[in-house]
């Protein structure tokens, strides 16, 4: 058995396909088959269960697969380490981040982070929560922004920022004449929702039941540019995280937006990684970069009307 083939089923394990496993490794799909037959053999057991025009994975494929990843993933790491031994800030870094952050955060901090380590390649993966952490496990990612709380002991926290919500509402609506408001003037609405599976959707439930409001179940976004849109339809009110409605993001037709005073809900963003992370020190100063947001980026403005025509500037 050798890492060549570990890796070669892990690419199939990940495709599901011997041609584009193969393609993936660069090589041809004879020579994949053969080593993949080669481990089954090695090992006694069948891996894969070979279908016409279909893949998949025995019992005993799927939880080799989970231990090749993870063989896979610390060689790798060994071999980041030894280059950042010469050169601590290059080398490669694969960062998670989830969809309800990743395009409003990069815009301010990428320029920075390519500033502050020019030799490095940042490549950048977006999913939701659930599919960061199973690849943060399974070492297909080197670290990830997420959402806390995050409970698992294997994982190292390194808390970043809290970022506030603000209310966003039609501007016919009642609440559009407020500067600001309390989580009680949230009470008897309902609010326009993320679906299943993000995690700001868990956030904004949260604050629904501690302000006695509800879901407006009849409806869920499967994006905050649709939350957003929906909003300026006069559909409904949300609740929008504050770097979603900074600069660049543009502004919208019909959309007001009301920031919480006293203890206004908010989302607490951390950078995590394996706590057995060969590169712990250097995800420690990537973090340092993270947190380095101009102060006033997450104070969301007081009473803000977002009225441009449709077309119009900042439309």
């Amino acid at each position: 058995m050798n890492l060549r083939d570990l890796k070669y089923f892990v690419a199939l394990a990940e495709h599901l396909h011997f041609g584009r496993a193969a393609a993936a490794c660069f090589v041809s799909q004879p020579t994949l088959s053969t080593q993949v037959r080669k481990l089954e053999e090695e090992l006694g057991v069948p891996l894969v269960e070979r279908a016409p025009r279909k893949v998949m994975l025995t019992p005993a494929g799927r939880d080799v697969a989970a231990r090749a990843r993870s063989i896979v993933a610390d060689v790798e790491q060994m071999r980041q380490a030894a280059r950042r031994s010469e050169d601590p800030e290059a080398g490669t870094v694969t960062l998670g981040i989830f969809p309800t952050l990743g395009p409003y955060l990069l815009p301010h901090v990428v320029p920075g982070i390519r500033a502050r380590f020019p030799q490095l390649e940042l490549l950048l993966v977006e999913e939701k929560s659930d599919v960061l952490l199973a690849r943060l496990h399974d070492g297909r990612l080197d670290a990830a922004l997420l959402a806390l709380p995050v409970a698992d002991d294997q994982l190292h926290v390194e808390f970043l920022f809290e970022e506030p919500f603000v209310l966003a509402v039609p501007e016919s609506h009642a609440l559009a004449r407020q500067d600001s408001l309390s989580l009680r003037d949230l009470a008897d609405e309902r609010l326009l929702l993320l679906a299943d599976g993000h995690c700001l959707r868990d956030q904004a439930l949260d604050v629904c039941h501690m302000a006695g409001a509800s879901e407006k179940g009849e409806f869920q976004a499967t994006s905050l540019e649709t939350l957003r849109q929906m909003v300026a339809a006069d559909v409904g009110v949300t609740l929008l995280p504050t770097l979603a409605v900074k600069p660049p993001v543009a502004r919208s037709y019909n959309i007001h937006l009301v920031r919480f005073r006293d203890h206004a809900p908010s989302r607490r963003i951390a950078m995590v990684w394996r706590r057995s992370s060969a590169m712990a020190g250097f995800l420690e100063q990537l973090a340092e970069v993270f947190r380095q947001l101009p102060p006033d980026l997450l104070v969301p403005d007081a009473g803000t009307s977002q009225t441009h025509a449709p077309g119009g500037p900042g439309a």
